[in-house]
């Protein structure tokens, strides 16, 4: 992806995020496994055309509704999913982010030794109990959104079959 591809979007993001978060509801009928869902907040439109206009930018991403909230894949594998947690829930999240909300909350993939190096930063990075390599991340109005493009381009990257990674224009260092 060329440098500076999206950073509108993300700037349109990050000031949504000062403006407060919105509180729609996720429809919970039709559901493809044929229960009924919990109804959670929805995530503001505008961070998720900032993530959208990263994660579709690599090579065969793909972005589809998750259980809540919208994940990005590449060949079936998730490499970012983005959610809001409120009072309601979803409780797995609320704990890992040590917050009942109302918070935006993204995960992706990580190497450990970054991952490691993130969490004990502390704020906004947390550890998730569900995967070894899986970090949380909170978005709110001080989200650093260069930062947030270049941990979802190595999450991917991670996920991604070598020949599609190597396609990846990924910062030195």
């Amino acid at each position: 992806m060329p440098a500076g591809a999206g950073d509108a979007e993300l700037s349109v993001a990050a000031a949504s995020l000062g403006s407060g978060l919105t509180v729609g509801r996720l429809a919970s009928e039709g559901c493809s496994w044929g229960g009924m869902l919990p109804e959670y907040a929805d995530v503001p439109l505008a961070i998720v055309a900032g993530l959208r206009s990263v994660c579709l930018g690599l090579p065969e991403a793909y972005e589809e509704p998750a259980w809540v909230g919208t994940r990005w894949r590449v060949r079936k594998r998730t490499f970012a999913h983005v959610l809001a947690v409120d009072p309601e829930g979803p409780p797995a999240y609320a704990r890992a982010s040590s917050t009942d909300g109302p918070v935006i909350v993204l995960t992706f993939r990580s190497p450990v030794d970054e991952l490691d190096a993130l969490v004990a930063g502390g704020r906004p990075f947390f550890k998730v109990s569900w995967g070894a390599d899986v970090l949380g991340m909170t978005l709110d109005e001080g989200a650093d959104w260069e930062e947030v493009a270049e941990l979802l381009t190595e999450s991917y990257c991670l996920l991604a079959p070598k020949k599609l990674a190597a396609l990846v224009d990924r910062p030195l260092g």
